[in-house]
């Protein structure tokens, strides 16, 4: 038997997913409440200003004064997609102070202060769900915390930055510079006025943060992710990543340590064989490998970001709060009993792709080849090109820690018969 009260929704932001979110709550409100047992009605929609045109949004439900929608006593769920560190999170911890759950897309809050809101939460008896904070619609973070909760997850690796993606797949598909396709990815709208957040990998580092939280069941924050950009990706890096049938991709990568006593969180551009299914997602699409030891390998693909598709797992997270709400119950909460430390970048171990500029004369090779030895860095190919007096030399490890990697590029750049370290990128995927 439905329930009659409908359950009341205060909705925090109308931008492109705000305003999308509101869409679907107004035109599919029947569906919506036989999937819940009870009606659902969006009770006031907070916005920085009032008077912009947004087509669809009933105009009467606006209102500027986000505290006083969220202190309402009549509340039942607060969706915040407005982003941002402040107001974001003072409004929901006052929605947890009034009772209400919270549906959440802001992943760079959840990636900062997810512990103290979950605490919150768990104190006022409420959920706190944020699908949509992560890979946009692709069902990810729900499958990692309920699907997969009697297994033992042991690495995540993805892409899950639509616009970096695009940018390198340009960079891959046409030659461009990493500045062409950039301008490329803003006419399209796949890229912020200010991309910073993006192409710097702050965006992918916090989505790293939460995903190896929930699957490592262990405290991650933003600042024990090891963060690199795309910014310094050239096409000689492209070009090079071709010639050994690789691609180049902006990863976030969770791992587990092989005896299980920390784990690692880094995002970072690295280059993958064309046999890695990773390898072929394309455009601005997001797609993620979960690796568990009873389930095996997994992949999860699909649209990374948009108005329409992060507005899809808002409204599933929507569903699951209200339904709860129902039945007097509340989902999964915060899981960090593991409680394990992170590994510093400096002991995690990989391949490395380095480009050297030196000298084209004999015996370079060979004092190249003893810097790597010296501090126990294997090599495993290496292919080299004259050019008018200098020679691109390009060396691919066996798997190294980072510290030794640092120290024989250091002792590298001394040498004299080295003009130049072109670029360092990791090897990934093997």
């Amino acid at each position: 038997m439905m329930r009659t009260r409908p359950l009341k929704v205060a909705l925090l932001g109308c931008g492109v997913v705000g305003s999308e979110v509101a869409r679907i709550m107004t035109t599919t409100a029947d569906d919506l409440a036989a999937r819940i047992g009870a009606p659902v009605e969006l009770a006031g929609i907070a916005v920085r200003r009032a008077g912009r045109p947004r087509p669809g949004v009933p105009e009467h439900l606006l209102t500027t004064d986000a505290e006083a929608l969220v202190g309402r006593d009549d509340i039942d769920v607060v969706i915040e997609v407005v982003g941002g560190i402040e107001p974001s999170k003072s409004l929901i911890l006052k929605a947890f102070g009034n009772g209400a759950s919270v549906v959440s897309a802001n992943k760079a809050l959840l990636a900062k202060d997810g512990a103290e809101l979950h605490a919150a939460a768990a104190a006022a008896g409420a959920d706190l769900y944020y699908e949509a904070a992560v890979a946009g619609a692709i069902p990810l973070l729900r499958p990692l915390r309920e699907s997969l909760a009697g297994d033992k997850v042991n690495r995540v690796l993805g892409i899950v930055n639509g616009t970096t993606n695009f940018i390198l797949d340009k960079m891959d598909s046409t030659g461009a510079g990493y500045s062409e396709a950039l301008e490329e990815a803003t006419a399209l709208g796949y890229a912020e006025a200010d991309p910073t957040a993006d192409v710097e990998g702050f965006d992918a580092a916090a989505k790293a943060a939460i995903l190896a939280g929930i699957a490592f069941h262990t405290k991650v924050t933003a600042a024990d992710v090891y963060r690199e950009g795309i910014t310094e990706v050239t096409a000689a890096d492209i070009a090079s990543a071709k010639q050994m049938g690789c691609v180049v991709k902006l990863l976030a990568i969770c791992e587990r340590s092989a005896d299980g006593s920390s784990v690692t969180a880094r995002v970072h551009p690295a280059m993958i064989p064309l046999s890695h299914p990773l390898a072929s997602v394309r455009e601005a699409y997001n797609a993620v490998f979960v690796e568990a030891e009873a389930a095996g390998r997994l992949m999860f693909y699909g649209p990374g970001a948009g108005g329409s598709p992060t507005a899809s797992a808002v409204l599933g997270d929507l569903v699951a709060v209200c339904r709860n709400k129902v039945n007097g119950t509340t989902g999964p909460g915060d899981s960090v009993y593991a409680q394990l430390p992170a590994k510093p970048m400096d002991e995690v171990v990989t391949r490395y792709h380095v480009s050297l500029d030196v000298d084209d004369r004999a015996g370079v090779l060979a004092q190249v080849a003893s810097v790597f030895a010296e501090h126990g860095v294997s090599i495993d190919t290496v292919r080299q090109q004259g050019r008018d007096g200098d020679a691109a030399l390009v060396v691919v490890t066996h798997r190294a820690t980072d510290a030794a990697l640092s120290a024989t590029v250091d002792k590298l750049r001394a040498l004299d018969s080295v003009r130049d370290v072109a670029s360092i990128m990791r090897v990934e995927g093997e």
